[in-house]
């Protein structure tokens, strides 16, 4: 699906001279002025300004009132559905992405700039973000942290899965959770901490038994990764157990398809001091080796440095002042559109923040980001949606 055919026939609420402005040319503006640096609405009106003429010229529009303001972005963005908006984005980085594969971590993002000051109630974004391609499947906006559960939820409903091993952290630890991850055809590894008493005191006391006494017939793998930085040495010893066995049947078969627990002791030395911790976790039946478990583990945190910290280093997310209506949601999915339009790109060796410089300077580099974000098909013309 081409971005023309993602944004055709979106709900356009505004009345009377609001209307002055076309709502597709108005959100490909934006993408664009995003694409090239822009990361607000006062810096994509001076954008689009700036490169008025190239906007004419490269898709045809006549732009006779000149381009919008920064209000007009605003009121515009304010209005959109979100809802829509998001999902719209899923189709069209379907499309891009194919077949997802491998990891597929859950997590949520509080955008710090998205209340009024003074003001508790903050944008609270879920994001699936599939690890291997480095790429945001879908995101669902909620009001606040408390009710992240309910978007991850939401999210489950409309992904697929099969073939992708699932995580969350532990508040994503709920049967409901993991029934929705196995209906959609995937696996899965949850954390489990105290929010789920019961289960982490079961496992905690069940390997702290077995580390004593020994884990019997019990198939017990073992994996251990070590990375030194700077004096600091970081020791991780994953031990996989593929077998429920042991579990009492009820608390056992309240989760569908479970397969193993895991321990992941992390021990930290910098000079004289050390400190251990020690993590555990459920999986699925497709979980089946210390291999695919400490993978998953590992990956996870990919949704951290690959996205949140991306978004807020490269894109400045938690700097934006954006929170009227819908702006800030719909803002923050037109910043994983110009993600996932920059991250694949091989042909400029140059970081995430220097492609958005380097677009913004250079019309045929950017010309060829768009190419593939309005064309998935491989089509030669430069302006297939024109």
């Amino acid at each position: 699906m081409t971005l023309v055919e993602t944004f055709s026939g979106l709900p356009d609420s505004r009345r009377g001279p609001a209307k002055r402005y076309v709502l597709m040319e108005m959100v490909v503006m934006a993408l664009c002025a995003i694409l090239c640096g822009a990361d607000n609405w006062v810096e994509v009106a001076d954008w689009c300004r700036d490169r008025q003429q190239w906007l004419r010229e490269r898709f045809g529009w006549s732009l006779k009132g000149g381009t919008p303001s920064h209000d007009t972005f605003g009121d515009l963005f304010r209005v959109l559905d979100a809802k829509v908006f998001e999902e719209r984005f899923r189709q069209w980085i379907a499309g891009l992405v194919g077949v997802v594969e491998g990891v597929v971590a859950f997590d949520g993002k509080t955008l710090r700039g998205s209340g009024k000051k003074g003001s508790n109630e903050l944008l609270h974004l879920v994001t699936a973000y599939a690890v291997g391609s480095g790429l945001c499947l879908a995101q669902e906006g909620t009001c606040g942290k408390g009710h992240e559960l309910a978007g991850l939820k939401n999210l489950l409903d409309v992904l697929i899965l099969k073939g992708c091993i699932a995580t969350t952290d532990a508040l994503g630890c709920q049967t409901e959770i993991a029934e929705k991850i196995v209906d959609q055809g995937g696996d899965y590894v949850l954390q489990v901490k105290d929010n789920q008493k019961n289960l982490a005191t079961a496992i905690r006391e069940f390997f702290e038994e077995g580390d004593q006494a020994g884990f019997g017939r019990l198939d017990v793998q073992r994996f251990e990764e070590i990375e030194k930085d700077h004096g600091r040495i970081d020791t991780r010893r994953y031990t996989w157990i593929p077998d429920v066995s042991w579990m009492d049947k009820p608390m056992r078969e309240a989760w569908k398809k479970l397969g193993g627990v895991g321990r992941i002791e992390s021990i930290r030395e910098i000079g004289d001091t050390v400190s251990v911790e020690h993590h555990y976790a459920i999986g699925s039946r497709g979980v089946q080796t210390v291999a695919r478990f400490a993978n998953a583990s590992r990956n996870h945190w990919g949704i951290e440095n690959g996205l949140h910290w991306t978004l807020d280093v490269v894109f400045r997310e938690d700097h934006c002042r954006v929170r009227k209506g819908h702006a800030a949601r719909n803002f923050s999915v037109l910043r994983k559109f110009a993600l996932a339009t920059l991250r694949p790109e091989e042909e400029v060796k140059m970081g995430l923040r220097r492609r958005r410089v380097h677009a913004d300077r250079h019309p045929e580099y950017r010309e060829s980001l768009i190419r593939r974000a309005f064309s998935q098909n491989g089509s030669e013309n430069p302006m297939p949606f024109v």
